[in-house]
């Protein structure tokens, strides 16, 4: 940590010198600086819209290759920021919602996206002043930012982050223009081969600074466009900047799981492979934009705009030599990065940093994790009642399943609950809590309070199991065939509702109307025989085919056996209604709900 201070002291302090002793330095910093920060409050803007519209479009519009190409290219176009879309995709994929495929499809269509920023830049950006156009911008913008509305509010950071923008492509040009009466950078110029590499990896560089392919091409473009920067460089830096903006995408997946690491993955090597492509065939690409320039009426020493058709053509260029092999590359980076094992199956598999980035993923990750919790409380309660989860899941004839099965399950549930549920349970609570403060408590819907307690429930489910247990062990396996039938019987109705509600785990569902009245229809099937059970007790202690201490076991037992019951179907339901709420609360106005639920607790 001590180290880290001693570098960032260090560079602040060769910035600060730099700045001072250069004033043509300090305007060109600057006009990085309110670029950058236009950027920031532009993915901001954006970002305010993420909680319904992209999230809407993206699952919809990226079932195919072709239309997740077109998503990418025209998200990226509109928002000119292919590091938000990279983040967004990231989290949709870490949160289950994107197949690997639609990611990287995604993404290559963002590189496409990111090139209409160099065509803005250098049709308008070097040809005008633009702060006629960004002072009106960031008055309107900061006005609207003061607003109540969530909507006024995002489009105020839009306005107010296109006018920095504009505001930071003009100093980073005047600042060129300074450097022209005092010091002339064309001395510095490279050419050959060692200028080709020696700018490519000054263009990574800026861009990792930076984190702004953008802001590396503005400032390149500024440098061209004032005769600073030569036009041979230029292309190199620009091939530089696509490098470099992969770090962005690197830096999202460290936090993502292991599907977002693999389209961080897919990112790099989609980049490394077209700028490699680009530095093989620079001179027939340079002699390609000669001729489609001289097509287009660009004039030949319009280097700016050459410069963004180059930059067009290149990224075309890799789209076409990358595409046909995406699925071969999906298949790789998921050999190269293998799901990792669980240990003791404890570890979230859904929640994660990455999927925070935008709530409609975020939610979704905890449905999945809450599944995943399901998944591994299945277990328990399965060896909880002395069966394995495939006799439970798989076998036609339960009943007989478990009148002839007498094998003893050994498990610790307190010790297997710490390994499999209690981890689980805490990361998404911490989740839940993180992601509630970071919507507020007005933006925070009422879907979120149905996942917490549909794995609530299901904790409670095994508390009851592990009360449940402690007769069940004894008498299930007792000579009284009476007792070991009533105990049986405990069992099947428990099984029972287990395999019932396991149909809906992973969201295996059509909708969620559909699903909770089949699940009414499974809690009604589990309240029969209930009521009797006193009266089936006194009968039984009547012909003395149990004893008053079988008795008292099995009227305690039966009460833990429907609480387990009804923790089970609670948690399903919440869980279901989760998916869609107002959906959920249809069903239940119309549905057996409150005199059933009555019914139901014991």
């Amino acid at each position: 940590m001590n180290y880290r201070r001693l570098v960032l002291a260090g560079i602040l302090g060769l910035l600060a010198f730099a700045l001072w002793s250069s004033p043509e330095f300090k305007q060109i910093a600057a006009g990085v600086a309110i670029f950058l920060f236009g950027m920031l409050s532009l993915q901001n803007g954006f970002r305010q819209f993420t909680g319904g519209l992209l999230e809407r479009v993206l699952r919809r519009t990226t079932d195919t290759i072709p239309k997740s190409l077109g998503f990418g290219i025209v998200s990226t176009a509109i928002m000119q920021s292919s590091s938000l879309v990279s983040v967004i995709t990231i989290s949709f994929l870490s949160a289950g919602l994107l197949p690997l495929i639609a990611g990287i499809g995604i993404i290559f269509g963002a590189n496409l996206g990111t090139t209409t920023g160099a065509w803005l830049f250098a049709t308008i950006g070097m040809k005008m002043s633009l702060s006629v156009f960004a002072l009106p911008m960031l008055v309107f913008g900061v006005a609207l930012n003061f607003q109540q509305s969530r909507a006024l509010k995002a489009f105020g950071a839009i306005l107010a982050g296109l006018g920095f923008l504009f505001l930071g492509i003009d100093f980073m040009k005047d600042g060129f223009e300074s450097y022209q009466s005092a010091v002339d950078l064309r001395e510095y110029a490279m050419t050959g081969l060692t200028g080709l590499f020696v700018y490519t990896g000054l263009g990574i560089l800026a861009t990792v600074v930076m984190q702004s392919s953008h802001a590396a091409l503005a400032l390149t473009l500024a440098g061209l466009a004032t005769g600073q920067v030569t036009y041979e460089n230029a292309l190199a830096l620009a091939i530089g900047a696509n490098i470099g903006t992969t770090v962005t995408a690197l830096i999202g997946g460290l936090g993502a799981n292991i599907a977002g690491k693999r389209l961080a993955g897919a990112h790099l090597l989609f980049n490394i492979a077209t700028a490699a492509i680009a530095l093989v065939l620079i001179e027939p690409l340079r002699w390609s934009v000669d001729s489609l320039s001289a097509l287009m009426s660009i004039a030949e020493d319009d280097y700016p705009v050459k410069l963004a058709l180059f930059h067009t053509l290149f990224n075309c260029l890799g789209v076409a030599v990358m595409l046909p092999l995406l699925s071969k590359m999906a298949s790789a980076l998921e050999r190269w990065l293998p799901e990792q094992e669980e240990e003791a199956a404890a570890q979230p598999k859904y929640l994660n940093p990455a999927a925070m980035d935008s709530p409609d993923s975020a939610k979704a990750a905890v449905r999945r994790e809450v599944w995943h919790l399901f998944d591994q409380a299945f277990v328990i309660l399965a060896h909880g009642l002395h069966l394995h989860r495939e006799q439970i899941r798989d076998n036609d004839d339960l009943a007989a399943t478990i009148n002839d099965h007498r094998e003893r399950i050994d498990i610790d549930i307190d010790q297997v609950y710490r390994q499999r549920v209690k981890h689980l349970y805490n990361a998404i609570l911490d989740f839940l809590s993180g992601l509630m403060a970071r919507m507020g408590s007005a933006s925070s819907d009422e879907s979120l309070y149905r996942l917490q307690q549909a794995a609530a429930e299901m904790v409670e489910a095994i508390k009851h199991v592990k009360h449940l247990r402690k007769n069940l062990t004894t008498y299930m396996v007792a000579d009284n065939k009476a007792i070991r039938k009533e105990y049986n019987d405990l069992r099947l109705r428990v099984a029972m509702v287990l395999r019932e509600t396991h149909r809906f785990y992973e969201g295996k569902f059509d909708d969620a109307s559909t699903a909770m009245l089949e699940l009414d229809e499974i809690a009604v099937r589990a309240r029969v025989g209930r009521e009797s059970m006193a009266a089936r007790v006194t009968e039984l202690l009547g012909a003395k085919q149990i004893n008053s201490t079988m008795a008292t076991s099995l009227l305690n037992d039966s009460a833990y056996a429907s609480e387990t019951v009804d923790a089970i179907l609670d948690g399903t339901r919440a869980l279901l209604a989760a998916t869609d709420v107002d959906a959920a609360r249809t069903t239940e106005a119309l549905s057996v709900g409150d005199e059933g639920q009555a019914d139901i607790t014991v």
